[in-house]
């Protein structure tokens, strides 16, 4: 897929170590007890993440990228691959429903022995070209589950996590920013008709992920989009305004989810009175003081001025109550022309509001693109014209081309910043309320 390229292996090694000591600080944020619990149905428990990642990167660089021999074969199988099912009782994992899983000694053990044996071969490796690409798929597929892992904690309950950890996740690259006064966050611009490159070039970089492949230009005609997010003030307009009630706004799998799990308000949002039970009503109030958010270690007062975090199901729900849509992935690179990073990096657990980085605008005003929270396609992920599978991880995209996956673009306050260019796509299933996916509005 890539030519082969000199590789800068001390940095590398760095890189390596760096994903290594943040993910070992993230599970050290959960309770022991909590090891073995799902704190999402539709995934693996969090043991299997622990092994997963080391397991991972053997499978991608020592043997499929250097052909060389299993570290232990028998982990590395139990351990390869997540799950991603359409419902709860279709979640089971890859290796059967029956599996038990080891002590958590003996899979901090095949960790161990899974890093040595990739920085041994880091240090030594002749760059070819499918060397390269086991390396970076290595190294970026343990920076995405980290990402994986926080919104998974996110949902546990808060005396399973461990606030103490606080320091020691920070001293990994969590940093605490002040928000900034946020104006006019209902505003809206108009994006001229222009052209959108989608895509990488396969000859102009170093490593890509199989569907960013092959780069091209779409035209895309004029349309208005909103300049921020959708925020948790405006979206408790359209609670309070029954849209979890009526059906006109919701898409036949949107109404059968939200019907089937009673689903009255975002997953990150608290009923104050009540706590997280989706079967009690929904507060009616002009305010936000009805509700709490769901942070990493306490219920917290819903910030009004936060993006919304969402389900792609909700969000069309919303834009739909409004009488708009959701943008598409070419309208997303045309909205972000210029725009750079802003709340990304790990830099906190949570969303700060939205405008708190206006220097991170994009050329015609859009706000918040790039950082606080994935912002939602109305695209479904298909391959690009030129797709070719990754030896690396030959089903890494193919899998999920059916139909039921939505493009998501940018990034959100966990994604790490080796993650984040143009190019990059990320997707989800359209009722999948747990992930870091805030959205805005557009129309022609």
């Amino acid at each position: 897929m890539l030519t082969a390229t000199a590789v800068d292996r001390t940095a590398a090694i760095d890189w390596y170590r760096r994903n290594r000591t943040r993910s070992a600080s993230l599970f050290d944020m959960i309770d022991p007890a909590a090891y073995y619990s799902r704190p999402i149905s539709l995934r693996n428990p969090i043991v299997f993440y622990e092994g997963h990642l080391p397991a991972f990167s053997v499978l991608a660089f020592l043997r499929r990228g250097l052909g060389r021999p299993s570290v232990d074969a028998r982990l590395e199988k139990l351990f390869e691959r997540g799950i991603d099912p359409d419902s709860e009782a279709a979640a089971v994992p890859r290796s059967g429903a029956s599996t038990i899983w080891p002590a958590r000694s003996d899979v901090q053990a095949f960790a161990r022995a899974c890093d040595d044996a990739m920085l041994e071969a880091i240090a030594a490796f002749t760059p070819t070209p499918a060397a390269i690409e086991g390396l970076y798929t290595a190294l970026e597929h343990e920076a995405m589950h980290q990402e994986t892992l926080l919104y998974m904690f996110h949902r546990l309950p808060f005396e399973s996590k461990r606030h103490g950890s606080w320091s020691v996740v920070r001293d990994s690259g969590f940093v605490v920013h002040e928000p900034r006064s946020t104006r006019g966050a209902e505003s809206v611009g108009r994006i001229p008709r222009g052209e959108a490159v989608l895509g990488a070039g396969r000859n102009l970089v170093t490593f890509g992920w199989d569907n960013e492949f092959e780069q091209h230009v779409v035209q895309v005609p004029a349309f208005e989009i909103d300049a921020f997010p959708v925020t948790n003030e405006a979206f408790l307009e359209f609670v309070n305004d029954g849209g979890y009630h009526q059906r006109e706004f919701w898409d036949d799998e949107g109404w059968e989810w939200i019907q089937s799990h009673q689903v009255q308000h975002p997953a990150f949002w608290l009923i104050a009175d009540h706590g997280p039970r989706t079967s009690d009503p929904a507060p009616r109030t002009t305010d936000t003081g009805a509700w709490l958010w769901r942070g990493m270690f306490e219920a917290v007062p819903l910030d009004a001025r936060g993006p919304v975090y969402v389900s792609h199901a909700e969000a069309i729900a919303y834009a739909r109550w409004k009488g708009r849509r959701l943008m598409t992935e070419a309208e997303f690179h045309r909205a972000a022309e210029g725009a750079t990073a802003g709340h990304v990096d790990f830099a906190g657990f949570d969303p700060v509001p939205v405008g708190s980085y206006p220097e991170t605008a994009s050329v015609h005003g859009m706000h918040d693109l790039i950082g606080n929270g994935w912002e939602w396609t109305s695209t479904v992920f298909g391959p690009f014209d030129g797709f070719t599978p990754m030896r690396s991880y030959p089903e890494y995209s193919a899998d999920f081309f059916d139909g039921l996956h939505y493009v998501m673009k940018g990034a959100s306050p966990a994604t790490a910043r080796e993650l984040i260019r143009p190019s990059f796509r990320n997707w989800f299933r359209g009722n999948y309320p747990y992930v870091y996916a805030k959205f805005r509005t557009v129309r022609a």
